[in-house]
C-alpha cells in the first residue's frame, strides 16, 4: 500500500511539475517491485495525475483564483521592448491557431472530449494543454473526470504491465 501512496503522490507531482516524469517512475518502480500490482499502480497514476490536471481546469475555467503572486506577474502591463516584439511577431501563427483551436473546440463540444480523451490516453495534443483548453471552453466537470481518469488508467495501466511482459518474452 506504501507503493501505490507514493505513486499517487509523484503523479500528483507531475501534473503540477511538468519536469516530473511519471511515466519513468512507474516503469522504474514495476521493474524494481514486483509485489505491486499493475492495475493498482494505472489507478493510483489516474487519480494523481486527474486531481493535479483539476487545479489547471479549474483555473482557466475561472473557477479558482490564482495566488496574488501569480495573477500580478501574468497580468501586469509590460513594456514592448524590441525582444517581445520580436517574439509577439514569431508567435503570432501559433497563438491564431490556438485561438482557432479554442474557438472550435467552444462550437463542437463532442470533438473537444474526443480530444481530451485521446489526449489522456496517447499523451498527444499534449495533455496539460487540453486539460487547460478543456477548462477555457467550459467542459463538463463529469465529462473531464470521466475521460481523464479512463484515458489515465489504460496508459498507466499498460505502462506498469509492460516490464513484465518484456520480462515474460526473454525467458
Amino acid at each position: 500500500m506504501g507503493w501505490v501512496l507514493l505513486t499517487l503522490g509523484v503523479a500528483f507531482g507531475s501534473a503540477i511539475v511538468p519536469l516530473v516524469n511519471a511515466e519513468l517512475f512507474v516503469i522504474g518502480l514495476c521493474a524494481s517491485q514486483h509485489n505491486v500490482h499493475w492495475l493498482w499502480l494505472g489507478g493510483a497514476v489516474a487519480v494523481g495525475q486527474i486531481a493535479g490536471k483539476l487545479l489547471y481546469y479549474l483555473a482557466a475555467r475561472g473557477s479558482i483564483r490564482l495566488p496574488k503572486f501569480l495573477h500580478d506577474r501574468l497580468h501586469r502591463e509590460r513594456p514592448l521592448t524590441p525582444r517581445r516584439v520580436r517574439w509577439q511577431l514569431r508567435t503570432k501563427a501559433i497563438r491564431g491557431k490556438i485561438e482557432a483551436l479554442r474557438e472550435r473546440c467552444q462550437r463542437h463540444p463532442h470533438w473537444m472530449t474526443g480530444t481530451y480523451g485521446v489526449s489522456s490516453l496517447v499523451g498527444l495534443p499534449p495533455f496539460m494543454a487540453t486539460s487547460v483548453l478543456a477548462g477555457m471552453v467550459r467542459m463538463r466537470l463529469s465529462t473531464f473526470l470521466a475521460a481523464g481518469l479512463a484515458g489515465r488508467w489504460v496508459r498507466f495501466s499498460l505502462l506498469a504491465a509492460s516490464p513484465a511482459m518484456f520480462a515474460g518474452w526473454l525467458q
